[in-house]
Formats: structure tokens, sequence, C-alpha cells
């Protein structure tokens, strides 16, 4: 019989933990596949790991995950997928957003031959209208910059086939955009259109500012455009400068060099320093990268691994 493990990042979601099995439960147990739950607490806060300890106990099918600390969804998820042995993985998150109802269909896509089948949102509920925006914003950003373009209002919920996920374990790259590189290994993909729904119990862990610091995540691992624009802002600033260099000696050679200019020289010191800053910080922001992968420190730590009960199989999973 065919295996399928589904993955279940949660950082502080002990209010979501017991509701969202509960839905899961009853969608695998209509399932002819032999299915597992692989709950990986990143560090969680609240009392999630002993949520997720006791789902354990009354449900042989679940596995728990514990990182040593707070790393992060991106390599949260890397690590509950690298623990993962199954002929297809679903990664869902616990806070009930997307419906584990729909993993059923997302099966029987991957049965008529497709390796990645990915939920696409057509509704976002429980959002604010700047949420929806930026999060459309930089969708379609990403689609211009990066040669490999992300499906629009796509999220991490997923599933792909063994091989999908053999090639993914192969990019062992630091600074992680997940989205990216679900798209980036290729193979058959195929959208599902879904409606997203409002979170079941308390609030979203990325803020505005975490938002952000994600997009930049994003952009720089998949895209160089931003140092090509610094080099073309920079190239358009040189000639703008040269342009305004020759009118100024033009002038002072034709009327001469009376003790004027101090508006335009500081707009010109001002104009040329942003955007040499500007470049500088595009330039640190790949050089910080660059120097993350360099210590080849490991992408996660685990705390705590233990197996589905229905299974007798004790080795730990190695950190990556």
């Amino acid at each position: 019989m065919a295996t399928l493990c589904v993955v279940v990042p949660a950082y502080n979601e002990s209010e979501s933990l017991r509701a969202f099995h509960s839905r899961l439960a009853a969608v695998l147990d209509k399932l002819d596949l032999d299915a597992e739950v692989l709950y990986v607490d990143d560090g969680s806060r609240d009392d999630s790991y002993a949520i997720m300890r006791a789902l354990r106990e009354s449900d042989a099918r679940v596995a728990t995950l514990k990182l040593s600390r707070n790393f992060g969804k991106e390599l949260a998820l890397t690590a509950g997928l690298d623990a993962v042995d199954a002929d297809a993985v679903v990664i869902i998150d616990a806070d009930l957003q997307d419906p584990p109802e729909l993993i059923p269909l997302l099966v029987q896509h991957w049965r008529e031959g497709y390796d990645v089948v990915y939920g696409t949102r057509s509704a976002r509920a429980g959002e604010t209208r700047l949420k929806k925006f930026t999060s459309a914003a930089f969708y379609r950003l990403m689609e211009r910059l990066s040669a490999t373009p992300l499906p629009r209002d796509t999220g991490d919920f997923r599933l792909m086939s063994r091989r999908a996920l053999d090639a993914l374990r192969q990019l062992r790259e630091r600074q992680r955009f997940m989205k990216g590189l679900f798209t980036w290994v290729g193979f058959r993909q195929k959208p599902v259109v879904y409606e997203r729904d409002p979170r079941h119990a308390g609030s979203s862990k990325f803020n505005y500012w975490r938002l952000w610091n994600f997009a930049l995540e994003g952009i720089t691992s998949f895209s160089g455009a931003p140092l090509k624009v610094a080099t073309y802002i920079g190239l358009a600033a040189a000639m703008l400068s040269f342009v305004f260099g020759l009118w100024v000696l033009g002038k002072a050679l034709l009327f001469g060099d009376p003790v004027r200019g101090y508006p335009s020289l500081m707009l010109a010191v001002l104009f040329l320093g942003g955007v040499q800053l500007m470049a500088l910080g595009v330039i640190g922001e790949y050089l910080g990268r660059l120097y993350l992968e360099a210590k080849q420190r490991p992408l996660y730590l685990i705390e705590e691994w233990t197996p589905p009960a229905k299974r007798n199989t004790t080795g730990d999973p190695q950190p990556q």
C-alpha cells in the first residue's frame, strides 16, 4: 500500500492543534493509504509540544519532532521533510486556514502523475486589505524578477511525490525560501484552487516586519535583479553627474564662476550619497547571505524525535 505523511510545522499553536488533528484524522481515516502525521514543534513557548505528545498517545499514526529552539518556519519545515519516509508528503499548517479536507483531491492528482500539487488561494478570509495587497504585490514582483516564477497566491500547502521530495532534500542552502525551492525542483506541478479560511484561533506569527524580511529573503534567494538595479541606478547617476559637470564647466567658462550654487551642490551630494548607500545596502544583503553559507552550520538541531507508535523504528533523524 502506498504511504503518505502529513508534515505539520507549528509554533505556539496550542489553541488550534486539537481541532486541527480532529479534522485531519477524519480525512486520513477515509484515505486508502498508509498515512502518518508528523508534528514539528519549532521551539514553541506554550504547551504545543505537550499537546503533540498527547495526540501521539491517542493516535498511533502521529510522530513528533521537537527542535532545540525556534529556528523559524522554513527550517522547521525542512526538519520535518528530512524526517519523512513515505511515497508522498503533504505540507499543511496547524491554524486551519488551509482545509485538511482538500488532501484527498491532492492525492487524486498525485495518482494521476503529478509530482507537486499545490493549493492556490482564490480568497483569503480574515486578513486585512493591506496584507492581501502586500501579498499579491510580492508574488507579482517575484514573477517578474525571478528566473523561477512563483505561482501566484500560493503558500506552503501542497503535496509532493517522493522524487520531488528527494530532489528538494538536495538543496541545503542556509537562507531558505521554501516557496521558491518547491517551484525550483520542477517536475509535473498542478494547482488546486480553494478559498482560505480565517485562523481557527490565535494570531499570525508574521507581523509586517517579519513579512518584509521574508520578502527580502525570497527576492535575494531567487533573483540577482536588485544587484542589477543598483548597477543601472549607479550608471544613470554617473551619467547625470557627468552631464551636470559639463554644464557647470561650460557655464564657468562662458559666464565666470560667481560664489553661488550651494543648493545644486547639496542636491548632487545627497543624491549621489543616497545612491551609493542604497547600492551598498543591496550588496550587503547578498554578502551577508554568503557569510552565513560559508559558516556551514547545521540547518537545525533536534531535541527530541518520537516515531509513530505503529512503527518499531527507533533511529533518530540527524541534524542537517
